[in-house]
């Protein structure tokens, strides 16, 4: 599916944000907004736990735990999205980092509010169990290109895992394996004189070490039934147009392949996007997307001064 904006006007794609990023007390000072307190509501129905009181309570060790920091990440996104919705502002595409693709789906229309939730609700408990059935690490190398980086990883393997898992923008590729493999290869990477960051992730994501969270999750897929979206969704595996009739296999598969969020958004780019606006916390992907073209408008929506100010701006466009 060929992705198509429309190219005589101002087409605005909504980033959500990945895991990563969350911390406690974030998006607190949304919840007098009507949209976010029912989504945190409907959101706290389903995952059986009180969303707004775990963030304002948690400690940053406990919302950093894969089973919190995933529902409440895509909480957040989500809330954020119905209210500029209901204030008649919507997207021309959507695009998540990760976790982030989860925050999306129904946005686009893919899946409602209840199902998407239920779902990032197991997403997060099988990959949190894979984690530590499988322990693993994740580093972001810097002044990365893809060939490099693939050549490290088949160099530093050694019959470990070790892989590719994120191209975040042009000079940075996150890799992902067991700890043994990684350390090997940040030390080869340093020792050609760059540098590497060393990420606060509980497992290898989009690796081969999350085999069994996907061939579950699978499974739990075949359960939901897919919309075709009303909103182009870009998928992280392949940065095209996420269908119906592929969500179930793409949405498994996303477990073990890496996230292309740079393809993804230049994809977007050549397609007229101009506005890129991320709705979650931290301004992570606002941020990578400054690095793939600075000549679009980036926005990144994450507490109450933020909200405010973007659907100000957008009412003065009017």
């Amino acid at each position: 599916m060929s992705l198509q904006l429309d190219k005589n006007d101002h087409a605005v794609v909504w980033m959500f944000s990945g895991q990563g990023a969350q911390k406690p007390s974030m998006g607190l000072d949304l919840l007098d907004i009507a949209e976010v307190r029912d989504t945190f509501s409907c959101a706290s129905d389903v995952l059986g736990f009180d969303v707004a009181s775990f963030i304002q309570n948690a400690t940053e060790e406990q919302i950093n735990d894969t089973k919190a920091a995933q529902p409440c990440m895509c909480v957040l996104s989500v809330a954020l999205a119905r209210s500029l919705m209901a204030r008649g502002i919507s997207p021309d595409a959507v695009l998540g980092f990760s976790l982030g693709q989860v925050s999306a789906l129904p946005v686009s229309g893919m899946l409602s509010d209840e199902e998407t939730f239920a779902f990032v609700k197991e997403r997060a408990r099988l990959m949190a169990q894979a984690a530590s059935q499988n322990p693993g690490s994740m580093s972001a190398l810097l002044k990365a290109d893809e060939e490099s980086v693939l050549a490290l990883c088949e160099q530093c393997a050694e019959s470990d895992v070790l892989v590719a898992a994120n191209f975040n923008s042009p000079g940075q590729i996150v890799i992902a394996g067991t700890r043994e493999a990684v350390e090997r290869a940040e030390a080869a990477w340093a020792e050609s004189g760059k540098r590497f960051s060393r990420l606060a992730t509980s497992g290898a994501f989009h690796s081969p070490l999350m085999a069994s969270a996907a061939k579950e999750l699978g499974a739990y897929l075949e359960k939901l039934t897919f919309n075709e979206p009303h909103i182009p969704l870009i998928n992280n595996v392949t940065a095209k147009p996420m269908t119906a009739a592929e969500a179930r296999e793409q949405l498994a598969a996303h477990l073990t392949h890496p996230v292309r969020f740079d393809a993804s958004v230049q994809n977007l780019i050549d397609a007229h996007a101009n506005e890129f606006v991320e709705l979650g916390y931290g301004g992570v992907l606002a941020n990578l997307v400054k690095r793939i073209n600075k000549d679009v408008l980036r926005v990144a929506i994450s507490d109450r001064n933020s909200f405010d100010a973007y659907v100000d701006a957008k009412s003065e466009c009017e």
